[in-house]
């Protein structure tokens, strides 16, 4: 009998202390159904013990996120009591900043990063993988897919982000659907004598002429089973090349002229004397400004039949591993992207939601100028992830600079293959 009892009491003390393993943002309990007050006290000091007194997260220092994210960390210490330290930086400075402020106790809990980053933090020790739980369902399938690294999901995305096509109403009847539409606007559109184009985008910079390799058949790593294969590039695939011709042809045609770069064709675009450009949603304001109720948005023309892949971006909070907070931590970045408060952050930050019911919500899905970049994210692939594509940027845009100027296809993409190779290995990746 006595042993009976004892292990009766046991077992009881281990479900107390279960229970108070998880973080809690119920302060009190209002049915009046499951037990004495003394008992919902006894419960909620043990919960306390565990709470921190502040959280500290860094974020973005853009103004508007940076006002959009305190009034929802405001709403999170009225539910909890718990300060949070909002500390501006920009994104990214933050991770030199942590690898020096982490190991001396100064650093964030939580902290705010390009989800192509992720495999360098990784590889640096900064971050802790985060348990999202049911609230993974939560997100886009994309945004989830772009934080997992090694089989680990190592942020909770707040923002979404790729690019589509904006066109001048006045200049055109509707946005080209086709890249054949595309084409007969800047052929017919375009006189450089007058500044005018019919088409414009910065074609010279692998983040945007990503899709054209894509869609016929060109890639940057093999992935299967969520893993990257960095020694297996497909830039330079029969595919790729099908995409760096086109891309060679706009060039050759006069289409685009070899020296346009954001300003250029953000000004002309501006003035009226472009009637199609392809670039992200962060160029809806200027836009807005200056054509007005002449500003369209389209996803990005077919090209056989297909919508081209453009790369999808996710900004994601991120769990330090010098966190002494983790649980807590953990709570706070699901609080900030729930569906409620990522609907706060679009509307005052502008930046599309990850949150999936947030994205397909009437306040997103109604904006015109909007609801194309939300559809494009649909086909869109991530960034990758690996410490590896480090190595692509600079010597794939070397390669497209080349392209633009005549240089053989081929020989270029397959020299650009070989220099992304040797710098990986000289990394020691692609072991």
């Amino acid at each position: 009998m006595k042993k009976s009892i004892s292990l009766l009491l046991a077992m009881m003390l281990v479900i107390g202390m279960l229970a108070a393993c998880g973080p809690s943002r119920t302060e009190t309990n209002d049915s009046g159904n499951t037990g004495s007050k003394e008992k919902e006290e006894e419960n909620n000091a043990v919960e306390e013990t565990d709470k921190p007194d502040k959280l500290v997260v860094w974020v973005n220092d853009e103004e508007s996120q940076k006002v959009a994210l305190r009034e929802i960390f405001d709403k999170y210490e009225e539910e909890t009591g718990i300060t949070v330290e909002q500390v501006e930086m920009n994104m990214l400075d933050q991770i030199e900043a942590l690898a020096l402020d982490g190991p001396a106790g100064k650093g964030p809990d939580l902290f705010f990063q390009p989800h192509d980053r992720i495999g360098n933090i990784v590889l640096q020790g900064l971050a802790d993988p985060v348990e999202l739980g049911d609230a993974k369902e939560e997100y886009v399938g994309t945004s989830i897919e772009a934080v997992t690294y090694d089989g680990d999901i190592w942020g909770a995305p707040l923002v979404v982000e790729t690019y589509g096509t904006f066109y001048n109403k006045d200049l055109v009847d509707k946005a080209p659907e086709t890249m054949d539409e595309l084409m007969e606007i800047a052929k017919t559109q375009t006189d450089q004598s007058k500044d005018e184009y019919g088409f414009l985008m910065e074609a010279a910079n692998f983040y945007f002429s990503y899709p054209f390799f894509a869609a016929t058949g060109g890639y940057v790593f093999n992935k299967e089973d969520g893993a990257y294969d960095v020694n297996d590039i497909g830039l330079n695939n029969e595919g790729a090349i099908k995409g760096g011709e086109l891309i060679g042809s706009w060039f050759k045609e006069g289409y685009i002229p070899v020296e346009v770069n954001p300003d250029i064709m953000n000004g002309l675009f501006n003035d009226g004397k472009t009637a199609v450009v392809i670039t992200g949603p962060w160029n809806i304001p200027t836009y807005k400004e200056a054509l007005g109720d002449k500003l369209g948005t389209a996803i990005l023309p077919k090209i056989d039949g297909n919508v081209p892949q453009s790369f999808v971006g996710v900004k994601s909070w991120m769990l330090s591993s010098y966190s002494d907070n983790k649980e807590w931590a953990t709570d706070l970045m699901k609080f900030t992207t729930n569906t409620e408060n990522s609907l706060h952050y679009f509307e005052n930050a502008g930046e599309m939601p990850a949150n999936a019911a947030a994205l397909e919500d009437e306040k997103v899905t109604s904006d015109e100028l909007i609801k194309a970049f939300a559809q494009q994210v649909e086909y869109g692939e991530p960034m990758p992830s690996a410490p590896e594509m480090q190595q692509v940027w600079d010597p794939f845009n070397n390669a497209l600079a080349f392209i633009a100027k005549g240089e053989p296809v081929k020989e270029v993409l397959d020299e650009a293959v070989e220099t992304i190779k040797d710098s990986i290995q000289a990394s020691g990746g692609g072991q």
